[in-house]
């Protein structure tokens, strides 16, 4: 490679799980540089989220936009990141200002990519600037030297993948051999023409003798990291991972790994069986309790379903003799592959390739289309993963299309070709033409929410009807909320899961507040309050995972037998205690889990802060579409009339539902709105914000985060 710029430095070890670092490059000026932090910064803003979002707080304004060159991409994992003999430890996030909403966005990711930046010398990775020609980033902690370097080709079809391109990247660096200690993060084409373009985690696993690849799927990271000029980072060094953090009490942190170990080893079998069958584990229960997303959320079950369940892809797909994870020491080892699949459409139609996953989200997204094909669905996962796009808002977004198509709101005059759920043609056509940016591919890879305005045009031109009616329409099946697509679980009978998906502050994901499982199949939030309570809880103790640099499975999806004995049995406090220990152990520090959540709370606060300072913070933004909320349709009500009859009579008592089933549906979409709303002014008190989900002044001060630049927001605001 053609290296650009190169500076020589010293890595500096990790102590306590710290090096107290920033790598900082300026891709507009080629400028790298190491930021020294003080000790209380680590303090104050915990790991990989705090880092990066005081980072953005800092460094953006109101007028900053994914393609603004003072834009920051930021990678990091956290204290806990990086240490094999606890499981769950291999994650970092991605954190910018994203293209789909405009404000912060952060995504959780594994492989080997953070551990290494950690052992290389860095907390964090921080770029900002635009690059003018295509350049890689090479962090050589054995050289111990940090290049900008022109990206190498490898040929026209490989330079558009980002696995392909990143396989040969990686073999490249390494002198023509794989190893694990060298990692990558790359790009693909499907990154320049979308605006949900995902950053790919590529590291060697030993096990299958292969690249393999994690994503930091969700907000368009990817398309922020190419439209900056950047293919690729590349990070090496030789240090053993073992007792990789330097823990100030290795022996705290011995005890805390072997006992979260001996639950999931014993426990986790008889659960979900992640470890046998990844997260596909999910597709039965969520199609069982009417909640695996069917023709863009109408329906939550089918028949069709069993052709996706765990068993399948278990029995026929899975290598189920290498065992498996993102990283070292995790016996939870959900990360599934498949070995030799035959490409049967696409640009790569007749090649076999190594697919990893499906995850459950990737199952969902293929569902959410109509399409029931195990083949299918590890053909639009390697596809998606190749052209560097995320499964769930593609998924989401043909979705759309279809059902536009199925009410009429468009023809194939307007695209070109019909778009009909089931139909894996059209289906697989989409995806290709998203990824390179052709025909009507322009249209949809801008994703969902600007994708209704485009739609509400064609339809009242070609109807002669006043675009808002057509946009009342859109607004019920369009599944965005904060410009992101949803994830992919039908939330329109759990009020828990929808303020999950409404309150979470980068937008509809499961990742904030996963509530869909303990709600709708343990039943362990029977009351309104108990709904708010978790809406309180869970999205402080699941970021805290990726501000520390943890996978939350072994947690939140691998319950202890102890926790049955506590009032709040879906916390999971027994296993927390283990984290609680490992983070003390690590650190030094001497926290409670109370602790944790308000060093958890305070960058909730601060990501509140940066949404209102994009304008996505007020009570507006938190809206979610009507199918989120209840059957938009009267044919999705008539699909479970038994249901929602008596959901009706349970509220309202028999001689209050009207005789019509019309009227019912009425009723029923009032009654949800209702609801919504009354769960928006217990939960935003709750959590010390105004009615209109702006924080009190008192609130951020507690948190030591009323700088000048909060002092002014708040005024706008009048708080």
């Amino acid at each position: 490679m053609e290296i650009l710029k190169q500076i020589n430095y010293e890595p500096k070890n990790v102590v306590g799980g710290y090096t107290d670092r920033i790598l900082r490059i300026d891709l507009s000026t080629q400028e790298i540089s190491i930021q020294e932090l003080p000790p209380e910064y680590k303090d104050k803003y915990t790991g990989g989220r705090g880092y990066a979002m005081q980072l953005i707080w800092d460094g953006t304004t109101s007028q900053t936009r994914y393609d603004s060159a003072e834009n920051i991409l930021v990678m990091a994992s956290g204290p806990l990141g990086n240490e094999p003999s606890f499981p769950g430890t291999g994650k970092f996030i991605v954190g910018t200002i994203s293209p789909l909403t405009s404000t912060f966005v952060d995504s959780n990711i594994g492989g080997h990519f953070g551990p290494l930046l950690k052992l290389a010398g860095f907390d964090a990775i921080a770029v900002s600037g635009i690059s003018r020609e295509d350049v890689v980033i090479l962090i050589d902690g054995d050289a111990r030297t940090i290049s900008i370097a022109a990206t190498p080709s490898y040929g026209e079809e490989t330079d558009k993948g980002a696995l392909s391109f990143g396989d040969r990247l990686l073999s490249e660096v390494g002198g023509g051999e794989y190893s694990d200690t060298v990692a990558a993060v790359t790009v693909g084409q499907g990154a320049t023409n979308t605006k949900f373009g995902i950053v790919n985690s590529l590291y060697f696993d030993k096990k299958r003798n292969r690249i393999r690849s994690k994503q930091a799927g969700r907000g368009g990271t990817g398309t922020v990291m190419r439209y900056k000029g950047l293919r690729g980072i590349v990070t090496r060094t030789g240090l053993s991972k073992a007792n990789g953090n330097n823990a100030i009490d290795k022996e705290g942190v011995r005890r805390a790994g072997s006992a979260l170990r001996e639950v999931v080893a014993k426990h986790d079998p008889e659960q979900l069986n992640l470890s046998a069958w990844g997260t596909t584990a999910l597709s039965e229960y969520m199609d069982k309790f009417h909640l695996l997303p069917i023709n863009n959320y109408q329906f939550g079950h089918s028949s069709e379903s069993p052709k996706l369940f765990a068993q399948v892809f278990h029995d026929d797909y899975f290598s189920k003799k290498i065992p498996d994870g993102c990283y070292y020491g995790c016996n939870l080892a959900c990360a599934k592959g498949a070995e030799n699949i035959t490409l049967k459409r696409g640009p790569r139609a007749g090649q076999g390739v190594g697919v990893d996953g499906p995850e459950y989200e990737t199952v969902g997204a293929v569902t959410c289309m109509g399409i029931f094909s195990p083949d299918f669905i590890l053909e639009y996962n390697w596809y998606c993963d190749e052209h560097g796009i995320d499964t769930i808002s593609t998924g989401v977004v043909i979705s759309f299309y279809m059902e536009c198509f199925q009410r009429g709101f468009l023809t194939a005059e307007d695209t070109g070709y019909e778009l009909k759920f089931g139909d894996e043609e059209c289906a697989s056509r989409l995806v290709h033409e998203i990824a390179a940016g052709e025909g009507f591919g322009k249209i949809a890879g801008q994703g969902v929410a600007l994708g209704k305005d485009w739609v509400a045009r064609k339809a009242a031109a070609s109807q002669g009807v006043a675009e808002n009616a057509i946009m009342a329409e859109l607004d019920k099946f369009a599944m965005v909320c904060k410009g992101l697509e949803f994830s992919m679980y039908i939330c329109k009978e759990s009020l828990a899961q929808q303020g999950g998906y409404g309150f979470a502050l980068k937008g509809p994901q499961h990742d904030e507040a996963w509530l869909i499982f303990i709600d709708q199949v343990h039943k362990e939030l029977p009351t309104f309050e108990h709904k708010a309570e978790a809406l309180k809880f869970f999205p402080l103790i699941r970021t805290w995972f990726n501000a520390t640099g943890l996978c939350k499975l072994p947690w939140i999806d691998v319950r202890h037998p102890d926790a049955a004995a506590t009032d709040t049995p879906s916390r999971n406090y027994p296993t927390l205690d283990y984290y609680v220990q490992y983070l003390n152990a690590t650190t030094g520090s001497n926290k409670t889990l109370n602790d944790v959540l308000e060093d958890s709370e305070r960058l909730a606060v601060l990501q509140k802060l940066i949404n209102l300072r994009q304008g996505r913070g007020t009570r507006a933004s938190d809206q979610i579409p009507l199918r989120a909320m209840g059957p938009a349709y009267f044919n999705e009500y008539e699909s479970r009339a038994d249901y929602y009859e008596e959901w009706l009579t349970e509220q309202l008592g028999a001689e209050y539902v009207p005789a019509s089933p019309e009227e019912r549906h009425e009723l029923l979409i009032e009654k949800r709105k209702e609801a919504f709303q009354t769960l928006c002014d217990v939960v935003y008190k709750s959590k010390g914000f105004t009615p209109d989900a702006i924080p009190m002044r008192e609130t951020v001060n507690k948190f030591g985060l009323l700088d000048e630049q909060a002092d002014k927001l708040l005024a706008e605001f009048d708080v």
